[in-house]
């Protein structure tokens, strides 16, 4: 047992004898107030778990990973060349299969990385903003036709 200054380091825990193995310390058990005088020590079996919340509907993190590579590109050979051809455009029709405004990335800046974001949030898929950030700005065809066959794969049409 640790002392300091003469005095024990817990001093609501009564040691009494020098038999360490008679008395538990009291911070291994949970008592609320009503209960200090009432019941006996009952210790802590279960963590505190996190509470759901009723609307959250998924959590933070995804549960599972793209369907198709970044650079199968050529999986889905229309969409190839539509992303190739006029990446505006590929991007106009992925807005509106996912429920936008078929102008909506005309008009928003960065729409793309907002785009991937909300189908990786949609289907489940773990990864992170800075992620899809750097995926669409080093890869854009190549995310955009990933994002067509992962919509398709979702039996968006």
């Amino acid at each position: 047992m640790e002392y300091r200054g003469g005095n024990q380091l817990y001093p609501e825990i009564n040691y009494g004898s020098t038999n360490v193995t008679s008395q538990q310390p009291q911070s291994y058990y949970h008592r609320s107030p009503s209960q200090q005088s009432n019941l006996p020590n009952q210790p802590i079996v279960q963590q505190p778990q996190m509470q759901n919340n009723p609307l959250m509907v998924t959590g933070f993190e995804g549960h599972r990973e793209w369907t198709t590579d970044l650079f199968d590109c050529c999986a889905e050979p229309n969409t190839f060349l539509l992303t190739c051809m006029c990446y505006p455009c590929s991007i106009c029709y992925l807005g509106s299969r996912i429920g936008e405004n078929m102008c909506m990335p005309l008009c928003v800046p960065a729409s793309d990385i907002t785009l991937r974001n909300k189908i990786r949030t949609v289907g489940g898929i773990k990864g992170s903003m800075c992620n899809d950030c750097a995926t669409v700005l080093f890869c854009g065809q190549c995310a955009a036709c990933q994002e067509h066959r992962e919509l398709t794969n979702m039996g968006v049409p």
